[in-house]
């Protein structure tokens, strides 16, 4: 039988990306590889991770804070508080926080897996500084 899951605010597996920080609070190990839970914070002027697609993979945003803009195919939109999004697996996507406030995102990634990435990137953005 599964257990819960109880994390209390600001805990998780935290990867420090540049000005932008990813916070896991579920992946492969607490959900069997089903989908993954992740908060994404942005501080001011950040651009995101760069456009790419899921061959595989659905995503879900969840704005939790500030006013990012998310890529959605070609079109950059701007979003608030509150605001869903889900973007299909192999639909190209980005997010990045213009504004001079930070920005959090709730994301759900299913299926899960995609913290086994996190070291990757983690390295890339430690070589290229933005």
């Amino acid at each position: 039988m599964a257990e819960a899951i109880i994390l209390r605010s600001g805990e998780g597996r935290s990867y420090s990306l540049g000005k932008m920080t990813a916070l896991f609070k579920a992946d492969e190990d607490e959900t069997d590889s089903r989908y993954c839970v992740s908060e994404w914070w942005m501080e001011p002027g950040t651009e995101g991770v760069g456009a790419h697609s899921h061959e595989a993979n659905d995503e879900v945003f969840y704005v939790l804070e500030g006013a990012p803009d998310i890529l959605i195919g070609e079109e950059w939109q701007q979003f608030v508080p509150g605001d869903f999004i889900r973007i299909p697996a192999t639909i190209t996507h980005d997010f990045r926080n213009r504004t001079d406030e930070r920005a959090g995102l709730l994301n759900f990634f299913i299926p899960g897996g995609f913290e086994s990435s996190m070291p990757a990137i983690v390295d890339w953005f430690d070589k290229n500084p933005s």
